[in-house]
């Protein structure tokens, strides 16, 4: 409770019921209404991400949030800080951990409002950035439900690998994963054949270990038409060779961050973490799931905690 206290002091409202956090993406928010204990009370999700938000709409966006769980201080975390959000939150570098992103918060003072920062990575050879994911991490080291020396695969429109080393985040590598699967699913060639389910089974597997060659996925995409068009393979097993083909070179990228020992963690939404366990498994490593949904709030928590 200290910690939502100071939170409260920082936005110079005197409120004693909580805060409402939202986890703002580009096509999806998820807010939530946890009370003066940090315990969840309402929460709700949508498809008004900040790309649904039109130019000056941010304050009446946010004002339908308040309507739905409360008139709150809002703490929130993701694209909303972005350059293309409502206040831009600078990227805190890596390496980095809950200090440096409560430092950096980005107060509006007049909305009682706060965006956290993201965080970015930069070597002699290549730059990234994440934004939203870094609460989770960091939330999830602090829960107990990742240790804070292991590689977490935080699989999404645009997947995360990130090295934890004493709870802080010392590098990452993205992935575009999700976005180039539903770009294929869209706009190219396989088009057709993309929108079915997709599940774990001996196509995905089997897309799995192709990927994991980490040979020319320009030259593997193809290949799919041609295995249907010549009988090869089913029509309806394309999506998850597909999926199973992009996820096993991501995992590729990723198992280069790790050891023989390195404790790999799988964060996210079920239906995204159980396809990367599979591929893993492929690969012949284990991992532990963690529901990404707990590992925010945990993520806020601490955050406010830290803020005291």
């Amino acid at each position: 409770m200290t910690g939502f206290v100071a939170f409260r002091a920082m936005n110079n409202a005197m409120w004693t019921e909580g805060i409402i956090a939202v986890d703002w993406g580009t096509t999806n928010r998820r807010a939530y209404r946890l009370d003066s204990a940090g315990l969840l009370q309402a929460e709700f999700e949508d498809d008004q991400g900040i790309t649904a938000v039109p130019p000056g709409g941010f304050p009446a966006t946010v004002a339908e949030v308040r309507e739905r769980l409360g008139d709150l201080p809002l703490l929130m975390a993701g694209m909303i800080g972005s350059n293309r959000g409502w206040v831009e939150a600078p990227y805190v570098p890596c390496p980095a951990g809950l200090p440096e992103l409560a430092a950096k918060l980005a107060r509006i003072d007049e909305e009682r409002a706060a965006i956290v920062p993201g965080l970015s990575f930069m070597d002699e050879t290549r730059a990234d950035v994440m934004r939203g994911e870094e609460v989770q991490l960091f939330g999830a080291v602090a829960a107990g439900l990742t240790p804070p020396d292991s590689l977490v695969c935080h699989p999404g429109t645009h997947n995360k690998w990130a090295r934890m080393e004493g709870g802080r985040v010392t590098g990452f590598r993205t992935v575009m994963t999700g976005e180039l699967f539903s770009l294929l699913g869209k706009h190219s060639i396989l088009a057709q054949w993309l929108h079915t389910s997709v599940s774990v089974g001996d196509a995905f597997r089997a897309g799995v270990r192709q990927g994991l060659q980490g040979q020319a996925l320009t030259t593997e995409l193809f290949s799919i038409r041609a295995s249907v068009l010549l009988g090869r393979r089913p029509a309806h097993e394309a999506a998850s060779f597909a999926s199973g083909l992009l996820i096993g070179a991501d995992v590729c990228t990723g198992l280069s961050e790790a050891t023989a020992s390195t404790e790999i963690v799988i964060m996210g939404r079920p239906e995204l973490t159980r396809l990367y366990l599979a591929a893993l498994d492929e690969a012949g490593r284990t991992a532990r799931e963690v529901d990404g949904e707990r590992a925010f709030l945990a993520g806020i928590q601490a955050l406010v905690k830290e803020i005291a």
